[in-house]
């Protein structure tokens, strides 16, 4: 048995622990197929080998969805109040955290991400653990 925790169990494990504390979200991005004309949908067996619920796109191309490359795992905003000069109002300071396992690296462009979140004012920074987010956050 090993110690090792993936990057989904920990990442769930943090959004759980910060839940009522702050607003958190998982970044989600994708991939998925568009095509032009009208779809065939398949109600029966056909010898193309395509199954019944597949649909088939005609000049079928791969596009990505989400956010831009380096964007955060998770990121959301922290109740922080301001000073008595600026009327003790209340403002959302916005987070990034990055979420590894004990094994994994973050690329140039994560990196580039999370100082950008510094760089104007905002937190971020790698989390292997729930201690580790709450340390960005605090």
């Amino acid at each position: 048995m090993t110690d090792h925790t993936d990057e989904h169990s920990i990442q769930t494990g943090i959004r759980n622990d910060l839940a009522g504390s702050c607003l958190t979200y998982r970044a989600n991005v994708g991939t998925g197929w568009a095509g032009t004309g009208p779809p065939l949908v398949v109600d029966r067996k056909m010898v193309v080998a395509v199954a019944p619920g597949d649909v088939v796109l005609r000049q079928a191309r791969r596009f990505s969805t989400g956010l831009p490359r380096g964007f955060s795992d998770l990121f959301g905003g922290l109740p922080v109040k301001i000073t008595p000069e600026m009327v003790g109002r209340t403002i959302l300071q916005f987070f990034a955290i990055e979420v590894k396992d004990d094994k994994g690296r973050t690329t140039a462009e994560q990196n580039a991400f999370l100082k950008a979140i510094s760089r104007f004012g905002g937190r971020s920074g790698v989390a292997r653990t729930v201690e580790d987010a709450r340390a960005i956050i605090a």
